[in-house]
């Protein structure tokens, strides 16, 4: 379809590049003019010939003129059917490019392998690298355990587990404020929204695997 589309720009381009060069006036139909109307007269003085020589002159001026134009044209073709050409490419891989992301938002990131070490305070995603803060480790540690456990925790359980308080003594806002800023810390907008997931009414969740989940 995408080379169809491509293809009838061209052909279409092309075909109106024939009909107007088809078109254009013949370079050098004002000279042949000028010699039939002195040939037809039997214009021959030295003051018509030195007229026929003016004339002859202008034709090939105009000839030239007209030839100039003609590349003129040529090239400004040949710049349209390229700037089409590209548009339209541009324009499928915009679609693909919207397809594949709407794809990644309905599935998630596919998440081959999330290694947390503690120690560093760094984060390795699919072998990507993630220098977190201090807080941003334990918020995604606790994430990540209990994701291997098959848990959903509420902001105020990621806060009590965090603090070492019952979830009773802890705000909901304050587990919330840390998945925020641990959002905020991954920098990536696509990453951090897809890789935290929100469930409503329960808690939050790592949306990955739990056998890909390695701590160290």
């Amino acid at each position: 379809m995408v080379v169809g589309g491509i293809a009838a720009i061209v052909v279409i381009l092309a075909v109106a590049a024939v009909l107007l060069f088809l078109n254009l006036p013949d370079a050098n139909a004002f000279n042949a003019r000028v010699e039939r109307v002195f040939v037809e007269n039997d214009l021959t003085t030295q003051a018509e010939i030195k007229l026929l020589e003016i004339l002859a002159q202008s034709g090939t001026a105009f000839s030239d003129t007209l030839s100039s134009y003609r590349v003129v044209i040529f090239v400004l073709l040949v710049f349209a059917t390229a700037l089409l050409v590209a548009a339209m490419a541009f324009l499928v891989m915009l679609i693909t490019l919207n397809r594949r992301m709407g794809q990644i938002e309905r599935k998630g990131i596919e998440v081959n392998s999330l290694l947390i070490a503690r120690e560093q305070n760094t984060v390795y995603l699919n072998n990507f690298e993630f220098k977190l803060t201090e807080a941003a480790i334990e918020t995604l540690s606790v994430l990540a355990e209990a994701r291997m456990d098959d848990e959903v925790l509420s902001g105020a359980e990621i806060e009590a587990v965090i603090s070492g308080r019952d979830a009773s003594d802890c705000d909901e806002a304050a587990g919330a404020t840390r998945i925020k800023r641990l959002r905020d810390t991954l920098g990536n907008q696509m990453v951090s929204e897809l890789l935290v997931k929100n469930i409503a009414r329960r808690g939050y969740m790592l949306a990955i695997d739990k056998s890909v989940i390695r701590m160290v």
